[in-house]
């Protein structure tokens, strides 16, 4: 059996990074490969041949001999997987559909896909597997119990071109404790934390050691979910890096309740993780309470910012707009925060309504849905609710406005020095050789700060540790991130107020 699984091209947003990929880092296509795809394949009767097709790094083939294809896909990958679930099915190949998208909505699915495969993959997809070959396919298989994330097998890593990745991905947990109004993750994966045992961490990361990885992501949508699985995860990842001379710098995506746990902290730097994604969404305790996010308010947000900073890890934050009692005003608090704190990552979204989530049933039941295609992407200038306290118009306006502020030299420069106060002492980690360094550094100098002529150069020369070297690193991976979102900001949202002022 020829097994063909597909990862669509994602539409270029702040988190494609596509101006660092195209133009600094050496060799790179995208930011993270399709590791549910790679758990997937793993999960694949032996005998089976499989491949698998990252349509953002290569493009997808014309024709296959594939018996089935799988097509999986987040909600801002839906049109391009609907278009080649479409493509195959045409073509006489068996398709099927998949991914977090398909979780919530599997009925969006029934005119492209022969099968849907809905939730947690490792009970169904063997099921799935086994009834293909007997020739009686299910047209769903939705997964609605518990899975025991000790029956999840070591992804066939394989099978992805590891190489063309600025991130290598693993994963410890599903789940998460909070009760976020807007979140989708307790949704598809629920409230209880559940983990891998460290024997398949240890396996999964000797298999990345064996390729050559360096910078790994645990993607878990909150590593710490259950601190005392989290804190021991961490004691093994300290004595793992010992052992094997701190080969891999680590990140991952956490909830802010971290920065009151000093031995979690601790243990963050012990194991050698250089950055975390928090979802800040707002600093205003009202919002915060609006949307359930209680676990924000147990000490001053820029407190706790600091003192991860005093860690040596960086923040990457999510930012939301848009909760009821948000004003225009709203914009501008953001904005001084995000500078104060030096967030260079600020990854600002309009409040959307997802599918099957309690703010989705909330806004339902008060009429304040808006038909939109995009209401997965919360990057766009645009949202599927009716805001209470502007129009969707003016904050599209200003969500425009808050982005061009960010995202001058100057700016960028400033969130730099404002972070450098508190973040003395930074843990890092490429990955990248001496000679990559430095043409890494060659290239953003012509591409982004000489180019970017006097407003750029100057700031960039202000934010330049030359006292301090072990600050280098952050300082030139900063620089990246500001000048790449800037790019993007540039192409698409200037071009879509445009737009949406001739509609």
């Amino acid at each position: 059996m020829h097994l063909l699984l597909i990862n669509p091209k994602f539409p270029e947003s702040f988190w494609s990074f596509r101006w660092a990929i195209d133009h600094v880092l050496p060799g790179k296509r995208a930011v993270n490969p399709p590791l549910g795809l790679a758990t997937l394949a793993a999960l694949c009767p032996a005998h089976w041949r499989v491949e698998i097709i990252d349509e953002n790094i290569e493009a997808v083939p014309l024709t296959t001999t594939a018996d089935i294809v799988g097509v999986c896909g987040m909600g801002v990958q839906y049109a391009r997987q609907r278009e080649l679930l479409a493509r195959y099915r045409e073509r006489g190949h068996y398709v099927v559909a998949g991914g977090s998208f398909a979780s919530l909505c599997h009925d969006d699915y029934t005119e492209e896909a022969h099968t849907v495969v809905a939730g947690e993959a490792e009970y169904v997809w063997p099921e799935f597997c086994r009834d293909f070959e007997a020739g009686a396919p299910k047209s769903l298989y939705h997964e609605t119990g518990t899975v025991a994330l000790a029956d999840s097998p070591v992804p066939r890593y394989d099978l992805l071109r590891l190489d063309a990745y600025s991130n290598v991905t693993i994963q410890f947990s599903r789940g998460c404790p909070f009760r976020c109004e807007f979140c989708d993750i307790i949704v598809m994966f629920g409230r209880r934390p559940r983990v891998k045992g460290l024997d398949q961490i240890e396996r999964e990361l000797d298999q990345l050691r064996r390729f050559g990885a360096r910078s790994v992501f645990f993607v878990d949508d909150n590593l710490i979910g259950n601190p005392k699985e989290a804190k021991d995860l961490l004691r093994f990842l300290a004595e793992y890096q010992k052992r094997h001379g701190y080969m891999f710098s680590f990140g991952t995506e956490a909830s802010l309740n971290m920065a009151q746990d000093d031995e979690l902290l601790g243990l963050f730097r012990a194991a050698n993780f250089g950055w975390v994604f928090i979802g800040i969404e707002t600093t205003d305790p009202v919002g915060l309470k609006e949307t359930g996010k209680t676990q924000n308010l147990r000490e001053d947000t820029l407190t706790s910012i600091r003192r991860i900073y005093a860690h040596g890890i960086d923040v990457l934050g999510g930012f939301i707009i848009g909760f009821d009692h948000d004003t225009l005003d709203t914009f501008e608090h953001q904005y001084r925060f995000i500078t104060e704190a030096g967030i260079q990552s600020a990854m600002i979204g309009l409040l959307m309504a997802l599918p099957r989530t309690p703010l989705h049933e909330r806004m339902q039941k008060e009429g304040r849905l808006r038909p939109i295609e995009r209401h997965s992407d919360n990057t766009c200038l645009t949202t599927n609710i009716v805001p209470k306290c502007m129009s969707a118009e003016a904050m599209a306006a200003a969500y425009q406005t808050l982005y061009g502020r960010l995202l001058t030299g100057p700016e960028i420069g400033r969130r730099i020095r404002n972070k450098a106060v508190h973040l003395r002492v930074p843990i890092y980690g490429s990955g990248y050789s001496m000679r990559q360094r430095v043409g890494i550094v060659s290239r953003l100098l012509v591409k982004g700060i000489l180019s970017g002529g006097i407003s750029t150069l100057v700031p960039f020369l202000r934010s330049f540790p030359f006292l301090t070297p072990s600050r280098i690193p952050m300082v030139i991976s900063d620089w990246i991130i500001g000048l790449s979102m800037k790019a993007f900001a540039e192409r698409h949202l200037a071009g879509a107020v445009q737009q949406q002022k001739a509609d």
